[in-house]
């Protein structure tokens, strides 16, 4: 078994959409970022990435890289299990923390968990994700940007 610790940031700016774990969410501002800016599966995937010891995302999918922009990250959260799946590691669990002052994540919570269960090929139990504020404190509290966390376990597949 691996563990992985994953962080994001990214700047609320107008005139981007905002999108969370997959979810379009209407607010009047969105997450600035070369891709779609998903604050929450960025976390993930460095997490993912890092379990494995393959360094991050800005590794794999450098925001230098005009591949890459405006990409959803939910297709590059995709690549990332191609990588799982060549190594030969299946996800056990991910715990995911999203910081944000606004909008109410809570209900689109559900619908960001079965996004990256499908993309993962793993049981939506095994995905945890959670919202909270930072009691408006720091650039979260200001509502200048969001963050995210994310920790996940993952394992070798047994071959038979």
């Amino acid at each position: 078994m691996r563990v992985g610790l994953g962080y994001d940031v990214h700047q609320l700016v107008e005139g981007r959409k905002l999108i969370i774990g997959g979810v379009e969410i209407e607010h009047e501002k969105g997450l600035l970022g070369h891709s779609d800016a998903d604050v929450l599966i960025h976390a993930i995937m460095d997490s993912i990435l890092g379990a494995m010891a393959l360094g991050d995302i800005g590794k794999h999918f450098p925001d230098t890289d005009m591949q890459y922009k405006d990409i959803s990250s939910m297709e590059l959260l995709r690549r990332v299990k191609e990588t799982m799946d060549e190594k030969g590691y299946e996800i056990v669990n991910i715990d995911g923390t999203i910081a944000a002052e606004r909008p109410k994540l809570a209900p689109h919570i559900d619908s960001m968990r079965e996004n990256i269960a499908r993309v993962l090929n793993t049981g939506v139990e095994n995905i945890n994700v959670k919202a909270t504020t930072t009691e408006k404190l720091g650039f979260v509290g200001r509502e200048e940007g969001m963050s995210s966390y994310s920790t996940c376990l993952i394992k070798k597949i047994d071959k038979l």
